[in-house]
């Protein structure tokens, strides 16, 4: 089978693909034709050097996204082959991930795929949309709470505004001016242009500040000075704490595969209360190409890889 992989940290034109053997899945796991597999910050991460050194592996593979069919299964496993299902390959060094022809996955790891979606949106889900829901979770806002979220149009973004409109929180939600109209269909309550200096934009709407703030991106200090006293700031990013002050908490927030989580955000995505989105797909023999997409940046939605 083909794969995308990487030999050595550098960016994004050493992302190569590869013929590597068919993988087979053990004890309680499945394998996964892989329909399509959602590019993220973090497969930049991994050309990049964030996660370490390559010395030692022949190469490590790319992706935690996919959505394909089960294509063969373990021992343990009652699941039929031809299921449609989404996937959240969290396991780094891996000589192949979700970025192939075929994934082995175990079924922690897996969910039903939302029915009658495409599966090139359904890839976009696992990863985003659990970091979206854990980030809430960190934030243990009531109905009626103040949450502002920078980089709201983004994929993280925008299932976070649309999983705390299912919590009853009230948003601020940041982003370009021309994502204002995309970003209230959403559901956010109010909406800040990133042209405007944050804090005092902010508190035009909410004067004492926003009770949370989910900082997806990363703009650190200026995010935080929109929280009340002792009020809550979370990141995506571990690499982009602030310094805290006034009170306000600090967190950061990652996401990990849990197979009830998965599935309800599948659930959600089903009946319309999640919007995936599609910013570009690419076949994966061009994986080289759809990386240095990513690294270009201000996608709206997932560059997709298709095999």
């Amino acid at each position: 089978m083909r794969a995308a992989v990487v030999r050595k940290i550098g960016g994004p034109e050493d992302v190569e693909v590869v013929e590597v053997p068919l993988p087979e899945p053990g004890p309680f796991e499945v394998r996964i034709k892989v329909a399509a597999a959602a590019l993220n910050p973090a497969d930049a991460a991994v050309w990049g050097g964030f996660f370490g050194s390559l010395d030692g592996v022949e190469f490590t593979g790319l992706g935690l996204d996919a959505a394909g069919t089960i294509d063969a299964v373990g021992p343990g496993v009652l699941l039929e082959v031809g299921t449609p299902v989404i996937a959240f390959d969290a396991r780094v060094a891996r000589p192949t991930k979700a970025q192939a022809e075929y994934l082995v996955s175990d079924l922690n790891s897996i969910a039903p795929a939302p029915e009658g979606m495409d599966l090139t949106l359904a890839a976009t889900i696992p990863l985003n949309a659990t970091t979206a829901y854990m980030a809430l979770d960190h934030l243990p806002l009531r109905p009626r709470d103040t949450l502002l979220i920078t980089g709201a149009a983004g994929a993280v973004g925008g299932y976070a505004v649309e999983l705390a409109r299912t919590r009853g929180i009230r948003t601020v939600a940041q982003g370009r001016p021309e994502d204002e109209e995309f970003l209230r269909g959403l559901g956010a309550t109010w909406f800040v242009s990133r042209d405007e200096e944050l804090d005092p934009a902010v508190r035009q709407l909410v004067p004492d500040g926003v009770d949370g703030v989910l900082d997806a991106a990363a703009l650190c200090a200026p995010a935080l000075a929109a929280a009340r006293d002792g009020g809550i700031y979370v990141s995506v990013r571990i690499d982009a704490l602030p310094t805290p002050e006034r009170g306000v908490v600090v967190r950061h927030t990652s996401a990990g595969p849990e197979p009830t989580r998965l599935a309800l955000l599948s659930a959600l995505a089903e009946v319309g209360v999640l919007t995936p989105r599609v910013a570009q797909t690419f076949p994966l023999s061009e994986a080289a190409e759809a990386h240095a997409q990513l690294a270009r940046g201000s996608q709206r939605g997932r560059i997709v890889l298709i095999p």
